[in-house]
């Protein structure tokens, strides 16, 4: 998926250690219950797995992350 970066509004870059074995729901679930992010804005999550070449990243273009 290619992101149109003249859409993102803002870049969260979430500190920590985070299972990335979850799935799209699961994370999006941490992002919102751990950290109170709403997260069908217009912004880009980037996530730290335990190993620190690892992480991903989420981002809601309107039809899905």
């Amino acid at each position: 998926m290619i992101i149109d970066t003249s859409q993102i509004e803002q870049i969260f870059l979430v500190c920590g250690k985070t299972d990335l074995r979850k799935g799209i729901d699961g994370l999006t679930g941490i992002l919102e219950e751990q950290h109170d992010l709403g997260t069908y804005s217009q912004a880009l999550y980037s996530l730290c797995g335990t190993r620190k070449d690892r992480f991903k990243a989420l981002y809601w273009d309107g039809d899905g992350f």
